[in-house]
């Protein structure tokens, strides 16, 4: 029999990253009654540890250097996480955050989840 609960703790040994998850939802503005597509965070300073699972895409422009790179989120079970949802991930070596968007998640494992992570920017 697998002893979950010690793979889990040692699994979340090496999670040094934290992760805020957030979702889009609509809100009604209470001024213009209109509704509107808002990011609110769902789950904040979340431990995870992030992985880069690809090598950066870039596609150089005149006006800027697109760049994209696929990651893989290992983070807490119990979470619920979506795709679409923005995942901003901090890294503890570097301080520095980035924003990711979830693919859709493979089912969770019990003693952790996987999450693919898409990052879109420009340099």
């Amino acid at each position: 029999m697998i002893n979950y609960r010690r793979y889990r703790r040692q699994i979340e040994r090496t999670y040094e990253d934290s992760a805020t998850i957030s979702r889009y939802t609509k809100k009604k503005d209470p001024v213009s009654k209109e509704e509107k597509q808002v990011l609110e965070p769902i789950q904040e300073d979340q431990a995870c540890k992030l992985s880069q699972t690809g090598l950066p895409r870039t596609g150089q422009t005149e006006d800027a250097n697109n760049l994209e790179y696929d990651a893989k989120l290992f983070i807490a079970p119990e979470l619920e996480i979506k795709q679409g949802d923005v995942i901003a991930v901090t890294r503890k070596a570097t301080g520095r955050a980035e924003s990711y968007t979830a693919g859709e998640p493979f089912p969770p494992y019990q003693s952790h989840q996987e999450v693919n992570l898409t990052r879109r920017d420009w340099a």
